[in-house]
């Protein structure tokens, strides 16, 4: 038996990074795993592998911030595999600027995704595991951004931040219900984001083509390197799992000691 045997996991911006390696090890732990992605396409390949390597796992596109795709994604769980035990609200995304360049569409659009994006995704999953009345699991990505300040960085931060805001203030809520709500955040992580972060901070700062600035930036850890997604994995299978039963309200730091609270 797996870690999290037959768990019926939702996975958002489950098609690359972080979540694809986050699908890949649930479903390697015994859970149905629904790999759920604004890109459709992507979200399937990561699917059909978990399928190929003798894993259950289905796929289904999805924009978090929009309520209808999402309830279709929660229906999607539920029709396949008849019941939603855990969430793991993990699309995201970030456009670095100057923060005296940052303007209204910038901020709007990176809130809306990564906080906004999680609170609705929180609460149509929410009434599902509400109405099965056998409780859940809500995991939500989270940064080091959401524990310090970045001056390139600032709309994503805030995003970030409010994501702690809104896992500190449903965790409170949905106890009730035995539903908990736990975060994690990783520092600089190794993901096909990293290709665009990288490309915004060579323009902000006016740096040559070849320059790595995040691969710089992770130079701050302790451990002196990025993670590799694999590497994070582990952790996100023990909070879908019950061995973090007792756990719930707080934002984990899985970032190779960047950020020290």
């Amino acid at each position: 038996m797996g870690r999290v045997q037959d768990r019926v996991v939702v996975v958002t911006g489950g098609a690359g990074g972080i979540g694809a390696a986050a699908c890949r090890a649930i479903a390697a732990e015994g859970g149905k795993v629904v790999v759920a992605d604004l890109d459709p396409a992507g979200a399937a390949t990561v699917a059909e592998a978990i399928v190929a390597d003798g894993g259950t796992a289905v796929s289904v596109g999805v924009d978090v911030t929009d309520r209808a795709q999402v309830r279709t994604m929660i229906q999607k769980a539920v029709e396949e595999f008849a019941e939603l035990n855990v969430i793991f609200n993990n699309a995201g995304m970030n456009r670095p600027r100057d923060f005296m360049e940052v303007d209204q569409d910038n901020f709007e659009q990176i809130v809306r995704v990564n906080t906004w994006g999680v609170i609705v995704c929180t609460q149509e999953a929410a009434k599902q595991m509400i109405a099965q009345g056998t409780g859940g699991k809500i995991i939500n990505t989270g940064s080091i951004a959401g524990r310090q300040g970045f001056w390139d960085f600032v709309p994503y931060c805030v995003a970030k931040f409010g994501t702690l805001a809104v896992t500190q203030a449903t965790a409170r809520g949905l106890i009730e219900h035995g539903i908990t709500v736990n975060a994690f955040a990783p520092g600089v992580v190794d993901t096909p984001m990293w290709i665009g972060l990288n490309e915004d901070l060579r323009a902000i700062h006016e740096q040559a083509a070849e320059a790595d600035p995040m691969r710089e930036f992770a130079t701050g850890t302790l451990i002196g390197r990025p993670a590799a997604p694999e590497e994070l994995a582990p952790f996100l299978v023990y909070l879908a799992s019950s061995e973090s039963d007792y756990m719930t309200g707080q934002m984990y730091m899985v970032d190779g000691g960047q950020i020290l609270v």
